[in-house]
């Protein structure tokens, strides 16, 4: 009797094994790390990163100036350059992030406009009217990396 209990046990430890071994082969995700992705101070889990969002500008109404101000970003771990950029209110603004390495994206607070989360090397653009005078910060919002300096001032005047 001992050895028939020894025996059912040793089936349900060994079919629970393998039931577990196999749900954590077909569940886990291919994940592609380099260097770049790793800050310190990542808690390892995706960050939350709002979406991006291209703005078509308003037609002029005749109290903007209808200029537009291009400007290309280039983003690197954990920098951008030109750090700081200024317009008129009413300009035309058109950002080119360039992202030289590493997975970066950049935002511009108090427009909700920016990029999608990009990998190095790529490049995307966005445009949008700067209808609002101020001094509004634009960043990396991946990681800790507007923590770590990845963050610049637009001015509108």
């Amino acid at each position: 009797m001992k050895a028939f209990i020894a025996l059912l046990i040793a089936i349900v430890v060994l079919g629970g094994g393998y039931y577990w071994y196999t749900s954590q082969q077909t569940s886990a995700p291919d994940i592609d790390i380099t260097m770049d992705d790793i800050d310190a101070g990542d808690t390892g889990t995706p960050p939350t990163t709002p979406a991006a969002t291209t703005v078509t500008p308003a037609p002029a109404t005749g109290t903007e100036s209808g200029a537009v101000k291009e400007f290309t970003v280039t983003g690197k771990n954990f920098s951008f350059a030109p750090a700081a950029m200024t317009v008129k209110k009413g300009d035309r603004v058109r950002i080119t992030f360039v992202n030289e390495s590493g997975t970066h994206d950049l935002r511009v607070d108090g427009y909700n406009v920016g990029t999608k989360t990009i990998q190095g090397g790529a490049s995307e653009t966005f445009e949008f009217l700067a209808d609002k005078a101020g001094s509004f910060e634009y960043y990396c919002s991946v990681g800790q990396h507007r923590q770590m300096g990845m963050k610049g001032t637009l001015t509108v005047q």
